[in-house]
């Protein structure tokens, strides 16, 4: 269910404009699902997918935790891309019983 959100999820993003630069991004800390340019940011994004709401909202399954590794995984790819100076934000695109909810800016560090 997972891979499938995340194809959705690139769809969704391509087709409001966004390039996609990477997917499944790897590193010893962790991994980012997507990551996109929108105009000249960099948006690093956690796709959640969900079949129901019985463990609550996916986004609610970001938790302080895993948004620290996001953002330590974000650091390192902007150094290996040399995109140090570029402005970056981190999205959560919620995926649930077929409806996708983009939160743009969903946390910050």
């Amino acid at each position: 269910m997972g891979r499938a959100g995340e194809k959705e999820a690139c769809k969704f993003l391509k087709s409001n404009g966004y390039e996609i630069l990477d997917t499944n991004y790897r590193t010893y800390v962790g991994e980012v699902d997507i990551v996109a340019k929108q105009g000249e940011e960099i948006v690093f994004v956690e796709v959640k997918t969900r079949s129901g709401d019985e463990y609550g909202t996916p986004a609610e399954a970001v938790t302080r935790k895993k948004q620290e590794k996001y953002f330590k995984v974000a650091q390192e790819y902007l150094i290996k891309t040399s995109r140090t100076s570029s402005s970056c934000r981190f999205d959560v695109i919620e995926i649930e019983n077929g409806q996708i909810n983009h939160i743009k800016d969903a946390f910050c560090m």
